[in-house]
């Protein structure tokens, strides 16, 4: 890490904006604005949305203003009952798990495969009890799940899923995209991943009609209601006129039940504009990110002091993170190897904290020891590089670099020569 006028400066940060933003992406825009058209749930909405349908394969895609909300309203429309049980992976960001915490159900953690961090098949079945309804994964950095063994396990005891695709835009799974794979999809656009729609943003994918129905009137500020035929007629609003808004049909139903009061969650036009730029921009982007992860993986390869899980040849893997293993009792530790990578100006980030650790959690009576796996493997042996489409060449090298000195002692000079600040940054 290098200081420049008291301030320290990475010289491969990891990354404040996962995509690449340009001149595609600021003509959009400029059309949006110069356009006069509604700046919310447009046309550059529904084509955005279109867009999502077609790449993923799903009947219906729908925006939201964050993969968070994605994720709040997808367990919203499960439906839970008080004394339900979820069960969900502890190795993702808290957004995964924590609309949970609004909802009287019990939550069970899945202990992850010790080389995916995807949730383990056999853990998963044997958290399964009678009371349990859904199962929220996440495709780690991008790598798709065992979904066909994981939806026999779940349609087998009637169990709905949700996947948090936040990492795996991009991705393919035995010929088809995640946000198909389960019951529901969530996606997120925020800054930091694949695509963005200016810094934040979501999308659900699903089948169901009714869900599109329901989820619909959310964002869109109506209430979620079991409604009716009402048995009243218009009374003095029978004649109203187009202008009286909510008049002419405030009458026409009955309301038994209010499951959600409704939200203002839609997308804005500027973010779908740029969404759909985006969106087009994939393949580019995600082949930049399998390049970088490429060249790494061969570095490590040389290297047995550390191990990387093999990717099939049915999955294609977007590399959203690029994480490694740290063997133990191999000459290195995972923290020695961290700190020597920050002195050499690379920025680490070990994601994720198990999740069943947090306050929040901890407060609902989970402790240490309940997920082994995801707990040895992150305190001990998880490491994830900067892996993102505006790394340049030099970065890249650098990076490298840096990863052979810090894993095996060696100043390896490598092919370019010993990386200087400004060749890191060119």
């Amino acid at each position: 890490m290098l200081t420049v006028n008291g301030n320290s400066r990475y010289l491969v940060p990891a990354p404040a904006v996962g995509s690449i933003l340009g001149g595609a992406e600021l003509a959009a825009l400029g059309e949006v604005v110069r356009s006069g058209e509604s700046l919310s749930q447009g046309r550059w909405r529904e084509a955005f949305e279109q867009a999502m349908r077609e790449h993923v394969g799903s009947r219906y895609a729908m925006t939201v203003t964050s993969g968070t909300v994605a994720v709040a309203l997808a367990v919203h429309l499960l439906d839970l009952a008080p004394g339900d049980e979820v069960i969900v992976t502890p190795q993702t960001f808290k957004a995964t798990a924590d609309p949970l915490l609004a909802h009287d159900v019990t939550v069970r953690f899945c202990d992850v495969e010790p080389d995916t961090l995807n949730v383990d098949v056999d853990s998963f079945e044997s958290l399964i009890t009678p009371r349990t309804r859904a199962l929220i994964l996440v495709h780690y950095g991008g790598r798709p799940a065992r979904m066909d063994e994981i939806m026999r396990v779940a349609r087998r005891h009637g169990v709905r899923v949700i996947e948090d695709c936040a990492h795996a835009l991009g991705a393919l799974y035995r010929g088809r995209r995640p946000g198909v794979l389960g019951d529901i999809g969530c996606f997120s656009f925020h800054s930091s991943k694949n695509i963005t729609t200016l810094g934040e943003g979501g999308m659900l994918t699903f089948d169901d009609p009714e869900w599109a129905e329901r989820l619909d009137r959310i964002r869109s500020n109506a209430a979620d209601g079991v409604l009716i035929p009402s048995p009243l007629s218009a009374g003095p609003y029978e004649h109203s006129e187009p202008w009286m808004m909510w008049a002419g049909d405030s009458y026409e139903k009955e309301c038994l039940r209010i499951r959600h009061p409704g939200s203002n969650a839609t997308l804005s036009e500027a973010g779908a504009a740029v969404g759909l730029v985006q969106l087009e921009r994939l393949g580019e982007l995600a082949g930049r990110r399998r390049w970088i992860a490429g060249r790494l993986a061969r570095t490590l390869a040389e290297v047995p002091q550390v191990r990387l899980a093999d990717v099939p040849e049915d999955v294609l893997h977007p590399y959203h993170l690029f994480t490694f293993f740290v063997r133990p009792g191999q000459g290195v530790s995972r923290d020695e190897v961290i700190h020597a990578l920050a002195d050499a100006g690379v920025q680490v980030q070990v994601r994720y904290f198990p999740l069943h650790l947090r306050p929040e959690w901890r407060g609902r009576g989970h402790r240490l020891g309940e997920c082994p796996v995801t707990e040895r493997l992150w305190f001990h042996e998880q490491v994830t590089l900067p892996c993102y489409p505006s790394m340049t060449d030099g970065q890249v090298e650098h990076l490298v670099l840096a990863l052979k000195s810090a894993l095996t002692g060696r100043r390896d000079t490598g092919e370019r020569g010993t990386s200087s600040y400004e060749e890191a940054r060119a």
